[in-house]
């Protein structure tokens, strides 16, 4: 008999995830008051639920499951983070969450779906049916001594989010994410999701996160989420008119330069690795690589 029990997550579960998933996962930033929100307050359109693991009401693992509303591609659905403690696996944890996210997206009419798997979890991955499609990369810097502020061009301001209405981000975002790689297009995601999803967020560093202004029109920008002294590089881009001119560079290092005096010790980001541009910008801000985890798809029946 099983020596765990699962069950849905609950907002007291967050200091526990919190703490397991910076075991498990060192360089992702969500502190306990996001992760809190997170589970209680999910967005209702994505159907977004989550489940833990328990071992003698000490929480082992963890797995959320929900709809992709973020993209056009129908009935796509993501079993996300799942991972278990160290100290508990080869036990059928990880496999019993993973059923019963998978039950909850079949009751949601989710027809094909993604996972993320670090690259000594594929073995389990592959044995549930999934296929490995592509590499994420995560990176960190050390903001001990911080980066200089960049000088922007004459015709280019540097904002604060804090100075900013969301709703100039939120065209922003839109105009830049259907071209981002990925399993699918990011392009149909409403302005109340963004808004609960990133202008809510309660780990939204605004006024760190940094976008640039040119003839009155949003750019470029880079988004910062914190939790205590370290950082999420969580969204960088630039509207494709306005490309080649190096201004993803000029917010990031902007937005990691305000962070630092704000106290910030630590910046961690991921990019797909198809995202070269990105990459090369990380790699010349002095980012080390320090992890790489898979998008895993297969089809429910």
């Amino acid at each position: 008999m099983a020596d765990f029990r699962i069950r849905r997550a609950n907002p007291d579960d967050a200091p526990a995830v919190v703490a397991l998933r910076a075991l498990v996962y060192p360089y992702l930033v969500r502190g306990e008051a996001s992760t809190r929100k997170m589970i209680a307050e999910p967005p209702a359109d994505e159907e977004w639920t989550a489940f833990v693991a328990e071992v003698d009401d000490r929480v082992v693992g963890w797995v959320s499951a929900y709809r992709n509303i973020r993209t056009s591609e129908a009935d796509f659905g993501e079993a996300s983070l799942l991972h278990t403690h160290p100290e508990h696996r080869r036990r059928g944890v990880g496999t019993a969450l993973l059923d019963a996210a998978l039950g909850h997206l079949r009751v949601l009419g989710v027809r094909r779906l993604r996972t993320w798997a670090l690259t000594e979890a594929l073995p389990f991955a592959r044995r549930h049916g999934f296929t490995p499609s592509r590499e994420m990369r995560y990176s960190a810097l050390d903001l001990r001594p911080a980066p200089p502020m960049p000088v922007a061009p004459p015709d280019v301001r540097l904002l604060p989010f804090a100075e900013l209405d969301p709703h100039r981000l939120y065209r922003a975002e839109s105009a830049t994410a259907a071209d981002e790689p990925g399993d699918v297009p990011s392009d149909t995601i409403s302005y109340e999701t963004w808004q609960h999803d990133v202008w809510q967020n309660l780990g939204l560093d605004k006024a760190a996160s940094t976008a640039a202004e040119s003839d009155g029109e949003l750019v470029a920008f880079s988004v910062v989420k914190r939790d205590g002294d370290r950082m999420w590089s969580d969204y960088t881009a630039t509207l494709p008119s306005h490309r080649g001119r190096g201004l993803a560079r000029l917010v990031k290092q902007a937005a990691l330069h305000r962070a630092a005096a704000g106290g910030v010790r630590a910046a961690y980001t991921s990019n797909d690795e198809a995202n070269v541009p990105m990459l090369a910008i990380n790699a010349r801000l002095g980012y080390r690589p320090v992890a790489a985890q898979w998008s895993c798809l297969r089809e429910l029946a």
